[in-house]
């Protein structure tokens, strides 16, 4: 039995039964608090709210936990693009309910900006027009949602999305309540023996105050700041050297004495203002480095953070993320995820049958079409995947194609759709939208490509054909990345233990476990990654092997 469930204003909640296409099943009930209404029901089969986040955060400090959800909010943003192809509209409840009624749809509220604490004046929920009971709404929109799910190509498909995007909201909410284990001391240590010490009134640590002096002289004492790039580009142009830019790459390239000290000051200044002691008061708690996640917050699927920096953890920093005592991080990564997605959604048969064993991926399909040349293998299949089309990947794509030309057309027949500007589908439904009505960046183009070309052929048509030729490798392997989770969740809570999922991005996923727990865990994760295979994709022989590792210091997982 699944129950909507609305919150009444006062601390109250009303809900009612439904039936599995979303009509109600029986009368509305009141109860006391949200919490109240989940205990008197651990038989419900599924809770439909608006939202997730902020219920399920007051249900986990209750000491509570919910099996499965459904988010109408995160569904309405998937089924706008399944639908109509569009990105960034509003999906609030009131916005969902406006459309199923043809009304003017309001905006959703900004975006509350990262803190430690909620703000007082944080926005709530949009709200519904005057007289609209919120209940009444929720259960309309849901079933408007259901009917519309069945209404696409590929209905099953669609409900799984939508079933994991909510799973995902589920584990987000408890990856965030439980939080990181991270050693505030252990950082203050590695950032005082990287830094030197800290200068009042805002000065630049030591050590960066010395490789800025670095740097100046050896453009002959005049002062240079290395933190602005027009500096750097004047300084260089002043010693006969041209720079497009001053990214890492390009200023390794050349030879001059500033390069050296103006690298290093470029690693410490990011190390400074990302994750530096300021990041340290604001973000670790108690023990506990709590980062807001959200799911889906790109449009491939993968997940973002609302500040904290979560999914750009530099190695140095991983060193404060400690297991505590008698606990064991298990540290898993999906090995060649993306390749082995690409066998599962193109259904090459040869190269579903190279990824059909757990082993190094890349060897293998050397060893079967490259002359044992595992690095041009890599090369030609990762060129096929992000679309490399000058220099030797070129000459290794063709080669790839003419050994696996299902897989290759799979993500040329991508890209082409992309320059079209048509709809691209994940395989599960997720939609990247047209250029026509997507911002550069979500259409995948360069601001500098996009600037000016109204979206149009050209330059910003193929930027746009090689993002969607890696979104239905990358945003599947999302699709499947989610189910995972799902069912990691699932086993971690059916054995009854104590272990908690407390990191993910795309290809990785941590969990702190009590030490005698951690070779379950691991096994639970590989378990996880072949039934997500199974669900996400159906019966293929490709294999989604993790390589796992048991640490008590996140830094000496890699």
């Amino acid at each position: 039995m699944r129950w909507a469930v609305a919150e009444t204003g006062d601390g109250g909640v009303r809900l009612c039964p439904l039936t599995p296409d979303g009509a109600p099943a029986g009368p509305v009930v009141r109860e006391p608090s949200l919490a109240a209404a989940v205990r008197a029901r651990p038989e419900v089969e599924r809770w439909v709210w608006r939202s997730t986040a902020e219920p399920y955060r007051g249900l986990l400090a209750a000491g509570l936990r919910v099996e499965r959800c459904y988010d109408v909010e995160a569904a309405e943003a998937l089924l706008i693009g399944h639908e109509e192809g569009q990105r960034g509209q509003p999906r609030s409840l009131a916005a969902a309910w406006a459309r199923l009624r043809g009304l003017p749809v309001p905006p959703d509220a900004p975006v509350r900006a990262a803190d430690t604490q909620p703000s007082l004046f944080a926005p709530g929920p949009v709200p519904l027009p005057p007289g609209t009971d919120e209940l009444t709404a929720l259960v309309e929109v849901y079933a408007g949602q259901v009917a519309r799910t069945e209404r696409a190509e590929r209905p099953e498909r669609l409900r799984l999305l939508l079933a994991s995007e909510s799973a995902g909201m589920l584990v987000a909410a408890e990856m965030t309540y439980a939080g990181v284990p991270w050693r505030a001391d252990v950082h203050r240590a590695l950032l005082d023996e990287l830094l030197g010490e800290r200068f009042p009134g805002g000065l630049e640590p030591r050590r960066m105050a010395e490789l800025a002096e670095e740097v100046s002289r050896a453009f002959g004492g005049a002062r240079v700041r290395p933190d602005l790039a027009q500096d750097i580009v004047r300084a260089f142009a002043g010693a006969g050297i041209t720079l497009g830019s001053t990214r890492k790459w390009e200023l390794q390239r050349i030879d001059h004495p500033a390069v050296a000290p103006l690298l290093a000051y470029k690693a410490l200044y990011r190390l400074h203002t990302a994750h530096g002691w300021s990041w340290l008061q604001q973000w670790v708690h108690d023990g506990r480095f709590r980062p807001e996640y959200l799911p889906g917050g790109t449009v491939s699927g993968r997940w973002t953070t609302n500040g904290g920096g979560a999914l750009q953890v530099p190695k140095v920093v991983r060193r404060a993320v400690r297991a505590d005592p008698g606990w064991r991080l298990v540290v898993a990564d999906a090995d060649q995820m993306e390749p082995r997605v690409l066998a599962a959604v193109s259904r090459d048969r040869g190269l579903m049958e190279v990824a059909g064993t757990g082993r190094d991926l890349y060897a293998d399909l050397a060893a079967r079409a490259f002359g044992g040349d595992r690095d041009r293998a890599k090369l030609a299949l990762l060129g096929a995947i992000y679309g490399q089309t000058s220099g030797d990947g070129l000459k290794h794509l063709a080669d790839l194609r003419r050994r696996y030309p299902v897989a290759v057309a799979y993500v040329d027949d991508a890209a082409r759709a992309g320059e079209e500007g048509r709809l691209v589908r994940t395989w599960l439904g997720r939609t990247c939208p047209p250029a026509s009505v997507a911002p550069p960046e979500e259409a995948g183009l360069p601001q500098e490509e996009a600037a000016g070309s109204g979206f149009g052929g050209g330059a910003a048509a193929r930027a746009r054909g090689r993002f969607t030729r890696n979104f239905v490798v990358q945003g599947s392997a999302a699709d499947w990345a989610l189910l995972v989770l799902a069912g990691l969740r699932r086993t971690l809570h059916e054995a009854g233990l104590r272990a908690e999922l407390v990191f993910f991005q795309h290809d990785e996923v941590i969990v702190h476990c009590p030490a005698e727990e951690a070779e379950t865990v691991a096994a639970a994760i590989a378990s996880a990654a072949d039934a997500a295979g199974r669900l996400t994709f159906g019966p293929t022989p490709v294999r989604f092997p993790f390589t796992t590792a048991v640490v008590d210091c996140y830094g000496d997982a890699k």
